[in-house]
């Protein structure tokens, strides 16, 4: 009985981190929106400081949907492991990426294709071999774990890299380095997740009818809860009014789960009863995913897609077949294939184009 409960939950677990991941790859395009409407009207900047993104109708639709989104995945780590739920969050970069592709001008070339599906394929790995995390039944049981010695080590870590990013490196470096805000949020989101599933034991509690009120514990979580995802908010709006969405939805993505790994891995043993296979499946369906991001990162500015790479077979194709007295025919070939190319980059102009900072279209 306890088997198929533990099955059950698990399929529910599944559902709800799906359904979190659409949302929230939504919202990112939502945002996004109303940041460049904003921008377009001369407002200051949400990089800049501003807080004009709260009168932007669209700003507040995206909000909705990432709170749908993460009103899902709060639910989903209350009936699954974070090693399962937490790798899914890259169905959202998948979503994000298609959605940008229609409704902002930010575009994805062959290689950024490549690595949405091998984000993809890297969290199916990591979902077939998740671990099991230690039974905590009662709020009691998270307390002795949340003051256990690796954990209160790794929170305070976590809290003075906080800080200095916040304080030091990002009025310096956040306007020009895309990891700063970035690793803000992830840092603080491991802890986010922490509470999350703390207050999810409690909602259980609740529900099965004992007092969670009166336990001192249930609102030192929901406090660290508002105020880790309150700091997540304000430098992942910074991050994606800086910078392009297609970049910061994968990046976020790779050090959120990072960081959610290796909390619940400290505060949870999650990894101390896996075995060899499944921890290799772990690490390489996490590596498979490192492997997607860089492919979406690294290639952005790169004009590849289908039809560059059928000009290039073809024009290797008519070099190969001229033959060496020909010289002036083969000549004559590179000039029409050249044009050729010329032709099909212009028609591709939008890959190349797109502004890093906010996404729009500039020609040269």
């Amino acid at each position: 009985m306890g088997q198929d409960r533990g099955k059950y939950d698990f399929y529910i677990g599944l559902v709800l981190a799906i359904s979190s991941s659409i949302f929230i790859g939504g919202s990112f395009i939502l945002k996004k929106k109303g940041l460049l409407r904003l921008a377009r009207k001369g407002s200051m900047r949400a990089g800049q400081g501003g807080h004009a993104y709260l009168k932007e109708w669209l700003w507040w639709a995206g909000l909705l949907s990432m709170g749908a989104g993460e009103a899902a995945n709060f639910a989903a780590y209350a009936f699954a492991p974070a090693t399962l739920v937490t790798p899914l969050g890259a169905l959202s970069v998948l979503v994000s990426a298609i959605l940008s592709s229609y409704f902002l001008t930010e575009r994805l070339n062959l290689h950024g294709k490549l690595g949405c599906l091998l984000s993809i394929l890297g969290s199916t790995t990591m979902v077939i071999h998740a671990p099991q995390e230690e039974e905590i039944s009662s709020l009691e049981v998270m307390a002795k774990k949340l003051v256990d010695p690796g954990f209160v080590l790794f929170a305070t870590c976590v809290i003075i890299v906080a800080l200095i990013f916040i304080f030091v490196v990002g009025p310096r470096h956040g306007q020009t380095n895309i990891l700063v805000y970035i690793t803000i949020c992830s840092v603080i989101g491991a802890l986010s997740v922490s509470c999350v599933k703390g207050l999810g034991i409690a909602i259980k509690e609740a529900i099965g009818g004992q007092s969670v009120v009166s336990n001192p514990l249930s609102w030192v979580l929901l406090l660290g809860l508002v105020a880790c995802v309150s700091t997540q908010i304000n430098y992942l709006n910074k991050a994606l009014d800086i910078f392009n969405t297609s970049l910061v939805t994968p990046i976020y993505y790779v050090f959120f789960t990072t960081s959610v790994l290796t909390c619940s891995a400290i505060l949870f043993k999650e990894w101390e009863h896996m075995g060899t296979d499944d921890v290799i499946g772990t690490l390489s369906g996490f590596t498979t995913i490192i492997v997607g991001i860089f492919l979406l990162h690294a290639f952005k500015d790169v004009n590849v897609s289908l039809a560059t790479l059928a000009v290039s077979i073809r024009k290797e194709e008519r070099q190969g077949a001229t033959p060496n007295g020909l010289a002036s025919h083969g000549h004559s070939s590179y000039e029409l294939l050249h044009n050729e190319v010329t032709d099909d980059m212009e028609i591709g102009l939008p890959f190349d184009s797109v502004s890093r900072r906010n996404g729009s279209a500039t020609t040269s």
